[in-house]
């Protein structure tokens, strides 16, 4: 028996080293470039230079955020059949380069999408380029759920409870990295201050600026072309070898509660199945959406309101990144462990509400030094907020429920985010209604953001994780009890 014990040690895979860690790393700082394609240069175009209104242009690009919960079925696709003799590597591989092709299409298609805008107005044939244009979002969506959760899944695959926090932390910091790299990156690609249209004339298609319009064009093809190749190589190079080296996926015969195994209906039974984990779900959305809101209207508010070009407002996302970076990488270690989690998540929260208020100011005085000044700072409170928030979390978690819990707070973060980009552009579109002045159009976003993040604020005033230690973990387990039956 003894002898058959050692055996079955040895056979075990090696630990996984910190290089691989950084290694694996890469595949995350890839997801951070297509970010800044989607989030940062994609809906700057759509709305600011092809005046596609910000809740179109917001809506469809959401749409790969609302299939997040195709994620489950693609999880628990690699765990039952394997791909060219992996569980995962296959997976990651086809959706980096699914995703890569629908990013290109998306692009192409916009194009079309401002055309008919501007010569057809609002059509048949406009209506079918905007339903093609959240078609494909969707299918990048889907192929980004395809990659990214069998990837998730190898990280669980490949470590043990004593280096799995480690290997996590290298992991997002280096989607941090990703997007300020992708920042830096697409700002050198896209056209030069000449091409910016003056802040003044408010939202005119570039349709109308036949010159402009093909050099922006021809950059833009250009770096969705170069760059999501660059994101599939990163995917390749990232996962080559891996999962055959470390994983101990088949060496496991207990399979655990884990994340792609998270229906949406017990997801909401399990977050609300007692007063404490019904508050802090209820605080985690209203964070989640006041942190995203922005994003679908930041990049558009630099173009109309500061007059900054295409190349200007995208590295708006490494000033945003690299304060997110900072404050990630600080919290854990600097701040938690001498405030407490709480209080450190109660901070950030605050910080936040603080520097979108400086985000509005900077827009009346149009000072672009004041306004990335601002984002930094709002980076670093949301990696602060975050990292208290996801600590936080891990207390108002059952042990024996941690992937269940964990898992449905994924999906609704997902879910949460989506809808805080919809939000977003549909809020400008009201606010362009209301006020003739851009800033105050944007202001209206920008102040709903803040109230939502004072909300949240007053929400975990009210966690209280004694009550939750003394109750929630027997309501939680009440859950899968009445599933059973």
């Amino acid at each position: 028996m003894a002898k058959s014990s050692l055996s079955e040690r040895e056979q075990l895979p090696p630990k996984i080293n910190i290089l691989t860690m950084f290694r694996l790393g890469l595949f995350q700082m890839g997801l951070g470039m297509m970010s800044v394609l989607t989030l940062g240069v994609l809906n700057r175009i759509a709305i600011k230079e092809l005046a596609i209104p910000a809740t179109l242009a917001a809506g469809t690009i959401a749409m790969h955020q609302f299939v997040a919960p195709s994620r489950l079925w693609f999880g628990q696709m690699s765990d039952a059949k394997k791909m060219w003799s992996n569980h995962r590597t296959g997976y990651i591989w086809i959706g980096a380069a699914l995703f890569a092709i629908a990013a290109f299409l998306a692009v192409q298609v916009m194009w079309q999408l401002g055309s008919s805008i501007y010569n057809q107005g609002w059509s048949f044939v406009t209506y079918g380029w905007i339903a093609l244009l959240a078609g494909i979002f969707a299918l990048y969506g889907l192929a980004l759920s395809s990659s990214s959760t069998p990837f998730a899944a190898l990280l669980v695959d490949v470590s043990d409870e004593d280096d799995r926090s480690k290997l996590v932390g290298v992991v997002w910091s280096m989607l941090m990295v990703g997007i300020v790299i992708g920042a830096i990156i697409s700002s050198k690609l896209l056209p030069a201050a000449s091409t910016c249209q003056e802040s003044a004339v408010g939202t005119v298609s570039l349709y109308s600026q036949p010159a402009q319009l093909a050099i922006l064009q021809s950059s833009i093809n250009r770096l969705f072309f170069i760059l999501p190749g660059v994101v599939t190589g990163l995917a390749l190079l990232s996962t080559f070898g891996v999962e055959k080296k470390y994983s101990r996926y088949t060496s496991r015969s207990i399979v655990a509660d884990r994340e792609d195994q998270i229906t949406i209906s017990r997801a909401l039974k399990v977050l609300t199945a007692s007063r404490q984990t019904g508050l802090f779900f209820t605080f985690l959305l209203a964070m989640t959406l006041s942190l995203f809101m922005q994003e679908a209207v930041m990049e558009p508010y630099g173009g109309e309101v500061f007059g900054m070009c295409v190349a200007e407002t995208t590295r708006l996302n490494a000033f945003w990144g690299t304060g997110t970076l900072l404050g990630i990488g600080s919290t854990g270690f600097l701040i938690v462990p001498r405030i407490g989690k709480q209080k450190t998540t109660q901070i950030g929260c605050i910080l936040v509400a603080l520097s979108v208020g400086l985000v509005i100011a900077s827009g009346f005085t149009a000072n672009r030094q004041v306004l990335q000044g601002a984002l930094v700072l709002f980076g670093l409170a949301s990696g602060v907020t975050t990292t208290g928030a996801l600590s936080l979390m891990l207390d108002f978690t059952a042990a024996e429920t941690a992937g269940t819990f964990i898992g449905a707070w994924g999906l609704a973060q997902a879910l949460a985010r989506a809808t805080a980009t919809v939000s977003g552009g549909a809020i400008l579109d009201v606010g362009k209604q209301l006020f003739s002045a851009p800033v105050l159009a944007y202001g209206l976003v920008f102040t709903i953001q803040a109230l939502l993040m004072v909300l949240a604020i007053w929400l975990l005033s009210r966690v209280d994780i004694v009550e939750f230690r003394s109750n929630a973990k027997k309501a939680i387990a009440s859950v899968f009890e009445n599933e059973l039956d």
